[in-house]
């Protein structure tokens, strides 16, 4: 009888044109030796296959190779060691042990425990790249997480400020105090580029590109930035992108570089930081969203302001003004168009509502 014949993946992951990998255990000790892992003689399970240490060469992976952010790679390790703690209390210690039905499990147990179909999804997202991972590694057999569902998820339209609202949240912040400008020049800045929170609280001041007909932005910051200019953004997977913003930010981000960061940075060690604390550090998210939250509450805005609500203003806004979908897309650094799509929704529910109010055979 012929044998069949074995041929191992780019990726690594072991192939078997029969569909089975466990009579051919050669394969596995080649490509194990060949990634510097121990590979059993007798054709055992390979080494590192416990969740604890699958997960740990997992975000090895995901923080080295796909340059993920730090909050990203956080998310990653919370999702992991939920899974590993999961699978211990219910006595499996080795990944070549989990089935689909065991995923699917843990899927419905999740579920019990009243998550939002969006934290499903990204827990069974994380454990699902780990599974493949490991498989196209050659430290599984088997990918678990081939064979299940991701649970679809309900679309929620984003929740966008109308103009008037956005404009009475930026003049809540007022005065001279250098506390006040950062906010001003931060709130501004949020709505003119549409930059997430963390993005923003992660600019340094070289991050900052004048309008080019006004060559050098720190000769004079106050007339270099005031018709506006660009910002160099750092996104999710260490992207860059760069993003204009308009004369209103121009002119706050100014005054606040101007009359008040040099005095807060003075404070501290020296940072190259963009936006700093009243101790000369940088300004964290969480200290951005407070002041978001704070000009939200002085301006008496009614409705839930989350710490994007000025992103999705952006898009919604441009998108109602008349600006492209792709633009729109690149200025918000999402990958798919199809993320960006999601505020054509809201503009079409917005021009609809208009309609019922106003054509009188629309009711």
């Amino acid at each position: 009888m012929r044998s069949q014949s074995v041929r191992c993946s780019p990726r690594g992951s072991p192939r078997l044109k029969g569909g089975r990998l466990s009579a051919i255990p050669s394969c596995r000790g080649r490509l194990a030796k060949r990634r510097g892992v121990n590979a059993p003689s007798d054709g055992g399970s390979l080494v590192a296959t416990n969740a604890i240490q699958g997960s740990e060469r997992y975000l090895r992976h995901v923080a080295l190779e796909l340059g993920l952010s730090a909050n990203s790679q956080a998310a990653y390790r919370r999702d992991l060691t939920a899974y590993s703690e999961w699978l211990e209390a219910r006595g499996v210690i080795d990944l070549e042990n989990v089935a689909p039905d065991t995923l699917a499990a843990y899927v419905a147990d999740l579920a019990a425990q009243d998550l939002a179909p969006a934290s499903i999804t990204r827990r069974l997202s994380t454990v699902r790249g780990m599974h493949r991972f490991l498989f196209e590694e050659g430290l599984l057999e088997t990918n678990a997480g081939s064979g299940v569902r991701t649970p679809k998820r309900a679309q929620r339209l984003p929740k966008a400020l109308p103009v008037e609202e956005v404009e009475a949240l930026l003049a809540a912040v007022g005065g001279d105090e250098p506390v006040a400008l950062r906010d001003r020049a931060l709130l501004e800045l949020l709505y003119a580029s549409g930059a997430r929170v963390s993005e923003v609280a992660a600019l340094d001041v070289d991050d900052v590109i004048a309008a080019p007909h006004h060559g050098d932005t720190w000769g004079d910051p106050e007339r270099a930035l005031s018709d506006g200019g660009f910002l160099r953004v750092t996104g999710k997977g260490s992207k860059q992108r760069i993003v204009p913003y308009g004369s209103y930010a121009g002119k706050a981000l100014a005054a606040y570089l101007v009359r008040a960061r040099p005095a807060m940075v003075a404070r501290g060690v020296g940072t190259p930081a963009l936006f700093v604390g009243p101790r000369g550090a940088r300004m964290s998210r969480q200290s951005a969203w407070l002041v978001i939250r704070a000009a939200a509450e002085r301006a008496g805005i009614q409705v839930e302001v989350s710490p994007h609500t000025l992103r999705h203003s952006f898009a919604t806004h441009l998108l109602a003004g008349g600006a492209d979908v792709r633009t729109v897309q690149e200025m918000l650094g999402h990958a798919s168009v199809t993320t960006t799509q999601i505020y054509t929704q809201v503009t079409a529910d917005t021009l609809r509502e208009h309609y019922l109010d106003a054509h009188p055979r629309a009711k």
